[in-house]
């Protein structure tokens, strides 16, 4: 019996495949996906603005068929939910994508496996690697099982989460951080209902949302922002 004997990156790149849901037919594919800009002039950057497109195009069509009476505000809420780079860095985090990165000296020092923005960039470029590999049936597939759990747990009245959605959205866009306001006050102690109103710089004019409670009512103008900002 002949001992085959494996290298410690090449199991990586396979316990990774597994991970991913998907073999590469060219595994340089998959270590283009994985090279950071700080490795050198060949990156991955092209495959994860393909990447980025395929991701948004099949979160955005479960969305669309999962939630027929959602209004396109609505819809662009939930998948800037599960696109978000927090959400994709969380993906890439869970699949063990920071062991496999391929980065120059400098990020490797400064913890440039752990960093979100890197983490979320290399998922996307793995989408684009895996449509280069096969086509898009199969990147269509690949990119369902991985947000199959956020899918089957996502509520179209799940706003717990638009103040962070627009915090994240402002701060993308080189914008101040919202604030918010307290507008006012209305009803007896046991049964209030506030008011509050949102100010950003893309709008010229404040938002209000209302709520049981300060919070909520919080929630609800950054909702409202956000379906602003969409539009």
């Amino acid at each position: 019996m002949i001992a085959l004997t494996i290298d410690g990156k090449t199991l990586r790149l396979v316990q990774l495949q597994a991970r991913l849901g998907y073999t590469f037919t060219d595994l340089a594919q998959l270590e283009l996906a994985l090279t950071h800009r700080s490795a050198g002039k060949t990156n991955n950057e092209r495959l994860e603005f393909l990447g980025d497109s395929l991701i948004n195009h099949v979160v955005a069509e479960h969305l669309f068929v999962r939630f027929p009476k959602a209004s396109e505000g609505q819809l662009s809420r939930l998948r800037a939910k599960l696109v978000r780079g927090t959400y994709l860095a969380k993906l890439a985090g869970d699949m063990g994508l920071g062991d496999c990165l391929i980065l120059g000296s400098g990020e490797r020092k400064s913890g440039g496996r752990h960093r979100e923005s890197i983490l979320a960039d290399a998922l996307e470029a793995i989408a684009g690697a895996i449509f280069c590999d096969s086509d898009f049936t199969s990147v269509h597939a690949v990119i369902s099982h991985w947000f199959t759990d956020s899918f089957d747990t996502l509520m179209l009245n799940d706003e717990r989460d638009a103040k962070t959605q627009l915090q994240e959205w402002l701060q993308g866009r080189g914008h101040p951080l919202p604030d918010y306001r307290m507008g006012s006050v209305e009803g007896v102690d046991h049964d209030q209902l506030f008011t509050v109103v949102c100010h950003v710089e893309p709008l010229p004019e404040g938002v209000a949302g209302t709520g049981k409670s300060r919070r909520s009512a919080e929630q609800a103008a950054a909702s409202k922002v956000l379906e602003a900002l969409s539009q």
